[in-house]
């Protein structure tokens, strides 16, 4: 891990191709929060691709119109859910519309770093 970061709404892991965000319990997330994930890509992932997880251990909401924002960061090669939370999953499935990045729903942790790292790779490799 490059970094581990905290903020208002939740904790930042940066790693060096992939972030790990895990939210904190009742926090709703809002196009300006993306400002902050923005931001991060700059510092720590400017000049390469990376890969988006969030781990879903509390439950908390999502405006959709974050996606919007989200997808128009070019470098993001991969956007990954890890659902913890039993509903978090059938959340993820509507959010997914809403981003056209690949995109995937996770039941643990290694699962989703073994697909981060595995999008990176096949990045890489076509650059």
């Amino acid at each position: 891990m490059i970094k581990s970061l905290n903020y208002v709404f939740g904790k930042v892991e940066v790693y060096d191709y992939y972030m790990i965000v895990t939210m904190n319990a009742g926090i709703h997330i809002s196009p300006e929060h993306n400002n902050i994930l923005e931001d991060l890509v700059l510092t720590y992932y400017y000049d390469k691709p990376f890969v988006y997880l969030t781990h879903r251990k509390n439950s908390y909401s999502v405006d959709p119109v974050i996606y919007f924002e989200t997808d128009k960061i070019e470098n993001m090669v991969g956007f990954g859910v890890i659902a913890e939370v039993p509903v978090s999953g059938g959340n993820a499935e509507i959010e997914k519309l809403f981003l056209n990045k690949p995109f995937k729903i996770f039941l643990n942790r290694d699962e989703a770093v073994h697909w981060a790292k595995q999008r990176i790779e096949d990045e890489l490799k076509r650059s």
